[in-house]
């Protein structure tokens, strides 16, 4: 779409299903015993790195309170009120239309031909760069006004987006580009696909669909967007209980939770009500050995109702409808085009291979619980493993690091964060006061991205506290794509008599972007991504937030996209940093977790570089990994199933699919009365596309073992990484940079031999998992 908003990085990364406490108390005036880890030689920690662990770990906020804002919100001199974001967004729709007039004369200049590509770049950036910050202040803006002022301005560009979406003057203007061998040939490879980008979504947008069947896509896709937030709805409603006897309980393994339950059915004299996803029946399902009540919470945790699966599958017929009206075969064939994986066929391929190698190691797994459930009753041969005897058997346990690790504080890690880009990259991470008015909350901390030779080359707001009102989780948002601005020519977008004040309003709010850079041709527009978290907040009575081991990963994770977006330097912001194909957008994400895997890296949060060397492995072992491997597997198989021409079909019935690919592909039989499908939301999210987490799993666990793990602070790797693929963001083929990147050029085609090749990887992606040596 020409605005592809960059919004929040796909993220769909399994979160630990039990956290702990979130809180532990470090006192940073004792010395912490050192890092059992291996000493290499290290850039030492600088005078910024050491500032790091200040600025995180010390209550005192740098937030300059005053009632006089010095600039505004990402140090936009307009944005000093709520109600100045919605006059930008009436001036960016003045000047947005005055450069769509101009791309829809282009025919009568080749001048204007040979600059529509970018010209409908800038129109999509114009529009992205109050979207994406919009959305940002949707999601964290404690101020409800601003809330508010920001659903407004969102609306309205999103209005006037969705007009340009199905905008046929626009789309045949590009094609007039593209069907021009001398202006292509002008074109540099990242225009091109840039050009390619806006060809596809125009043609998925059905733009050139007779009027009557344009109004039936726009019908279609409204429907689409209604049913999707209401299956989101159902997806996050909660389930009916499960009743309990409170003689079913005497035996609970958490002996104390135990007898408070009990208790608590003693005192109203009546079975206990457990509500799927409480306190209550986690315990239940991890320490109940009675196996009645654990299957009762199971039937009632994956229940739902006929509305739910009406909803879903009412979804599921109108993304096919739109996929036929537009001539594909599915929606599954509509969606894959411009991935890596290409086909619904290749992605099958890559599942198919990915099951045949995960399989042994998951059947191992389940034979294990087997014995254990053998022992527990005594029986006399190995009985059937049931979906509600996982956790029983096999309790999950936290992300645990690959060797003894003293209490990690928030500052310690980015301290660390630090460190590792300096010797990947010669970049790193600088503390720096943000004016009145720029940031949103007193704990936002403002750091500074840093090329050793080019100077700043972007901005990341931390917001990682937890606060009443915050959107949950943890992500990334996009708020400003790179892009090259010195060849903008705004003067050829002309002017409209009386709204001058308007396009100036529009014009200084860009202005504020650009920046020359050293040793760089040109002029820049420079990233800026906010990580939102929810970690603890620090406090003087109990000191630095300290994180446990799934928290780092969140956060290696996150940084892992957001220096994916400050290396991207292209000069399209279509394709800029994490706006590139599905399916390899958490590859730079997936990485950097693996990064925690090696002690060399852990002694880098070592401030002082005294620790020694000793590796030793985890104090515990899980054989269940395999288990949800496979059953993820599985979800990215229902997915494509879900997505295929066979939900055209009148009979088609999601449960019954389910069940048919469980019973004839699965490890654990499918459950009668039960469907998952309505609570998996991703379905909606990541349409014909869950695989894609998988995918980059097994290409980031390959880059991992045969490029990184021998060395993995070698600055030449990390140079060629950052070169042949973080630079390019979606400018460049995918299969391109991995092939260059594992130089392994056979896996350049990206065919279907490519996606099973891939398929048989293994996925050694436990990266703080139990029983990782």
């Amino acid at each position: 779409m020409l605005a592809r908003s960059a919004g929040k990085a796909l993220s769909p990364r399994p979160k630990f299903r039990f956290r702990g406490c979130l809180f532990a108390h470090h006192d940073a005036s004792r010395p912490s015993r050192t890092l059992a880890t291996q000493v290499q030689h290290h850039i030492p920690a600088s005078v910024d790195d050491k500032a790091l662990i200040t600025v995180f770990d010390n209550p005192p906020s740098t937030f300059r309170q005053s009632p006089f804002a010095v600039t505004g919100l990402f140090g936009h001199p307009s944005l000093v009120r709520p109600e100045a974001l919605i006059s930008l967004a009436d001036a960016t729709v003045v000047r947005a239309q005055l450069l769509t007039d101009r791309i829809l004369c282009a025919r009568e200049s080749r001048d204007e031909l040979l600059k529509v590509v970018k010209n409908l770049d800038r129109l999509s950036d114009m529009l992205c760069g109050v979207i994406d910050l919009a959305e940002l202040v949707r999601n964290a803006h404690p101020d409800r006004i601003w809330v508010d002022a920001a659903n407004r301005a969102y609306e309205t560009l999103c209005e006037f987006m969705n007009v340009l979406n199905t905008h046929v003057g626009l789309y045949e203007v590009l094609k007039v580009v593209l069907s021009d061998p001398s202006i292509v040939q002008t074109l540099s490879p990242e225009a091109y696909q840039t050009a390619l980008i806006f060809w596809r979504d125009f043609e998925k947008s059905g733009i050139d669909l007779s009027p009557i069947d344009r109004n039936k896509f726009v019908s279609l896709s409204s429907d689409i967007l209604v049913l999707g937030r209401q299956f989101l709805e159902g997806a996050n409603a909660p389930r009916p209980p499960a009743s309990i006897k409170p003689s079913e309980l005497g035996g609970l393994k958490d002996k104390g939770m135990g007898v408070r339950l009990q208790l608590q059915a003693q005192f109203t004299q009546r079975d206990l009500l457990v509500y799927p996803g409480s306190l209550q029946a986690h315990m239940i399902m991890r320490s109940a050995p009675d196996e009645d009540p654990r299957r009762r919470v199971y039937l009632a945790a994956n229940s739902s109702t006929p509305e739910q699966i009406g909803v879903l599958e009412s979804l599921l017929r109108k993304r096919a409808e739109l996929a036929r009206l537009v001539g594909r075969e599915s929606f599954a064939h509509m969606t894959l085009d411009d991935k890596m994986a290409k086909t619904p066929d290749n992605v099958y391929n890559f599942l198919d291979a990915l099951l045949k190698h995960t399989r042994p190691f998951a059947r191992r797994a389940l034979h294990t619980l087997s014995q254990r459930k053998q022992v527990h009753h005594g029986m006399s041969s190995l009985p059937t493993i049931q979906a509600w005897d996982r956790d029983f058997y096999c309790p999950p346990e936290p992300p645990a690091p690959p060797i003894p690790l003293p209490p990690l504080t928030l500052g310690t890690v980015f301290m660390g964060l630090s460190r590792l880009f300096q010797h990947l990259y010669g970049i790193s991470l600088r503390p720096a006061d943000s004016d009145s008015g720029e940031v949103w909350h007193k704990d936002v901390h403002k750091l500074e991205v840093v090329d050793h030779d080019q100077g700043i080359i972007g901005w990341i707001y931390a917001d990682l506290f937890a606060r009443r009102g915050k959107a949950s989780g943890a992500a990334h948002y996009t708020v400003r794509c790179s892009r090259r601005t010195d060849d903008d020519d705004q003067q050829g977008d002309g002017t409209v008599q009386g709204a001058e004040m308007r396009l100036r309003e529009s014009e200084e709010f860009e202005a504020v972007k650009r920046h020359r850079l050293p040793n760089q041709e040109g002029v820049f527009q420079l990233p800026v991504v906010v990580l939102l978290c929810e970690f603890p907040r620090p406090t003087v009575m109990r000191g630095a937030t300290v994180l446990e081991w799934h928290e780092v990963l969140t956060l290696f994770h996150e940084m892992g996209h957001a220096m994916h977006s400050m290396i991207g330097r292209t000069e399209y912001q279509n394709v800029a940093g994490t706006r590139c194909a599905t399916d390899f957008v958490e590859l730079p994400s997936i990485l950097m977790e693996h990064f925690l895997n090696s002690p060399t890296v852990l002694s880098l949060f070592d401030i002082d570089g005294s620790s020694t060397a000793r590796q030793i492995g985890n104090h515990h072992n899980d054989p269940c990994h395999s288990i949800d491997t496979y059953s993820q597997i599985l979800l990215a198989a229902v997915d494509q199933i879900y997505h295929s021409p066979a939900v055209i079909d009148p009979s088609f019935d999601s449960t019954a699919e389910l069940a048919k690919l469980h019973d004839t592909r699965g490890l654990i039989p499918h459950v009668p009365g039960t469907s998952f499908q309505t609570q998996f939301g991703h379905l909606f999210g990541y349409g014909a596309t869950y695989y894609s987490y998988l995918f980059d799993r097994a290409i980031a666990s390959r880059v991992w073992h045969n490029v990184f793990s021998r060395d993995p602070l070698d600055r030449n790797t990390g140079e060629k990484y950052k070169h042949e693929v973080l630079r390019y963001g979606g400018g460049r083929d995918p299969w391109k940079m991995v092939s260059l990147l594992l130089d392994a050029p056979e896996l350049e085609t990206g065919n279907m031999e490519t996606m099973r090749e891939v398929g048989r990887w293994k996925i050694q992606d436990d990266v703080g998992q139990p029983g990782r040596h």
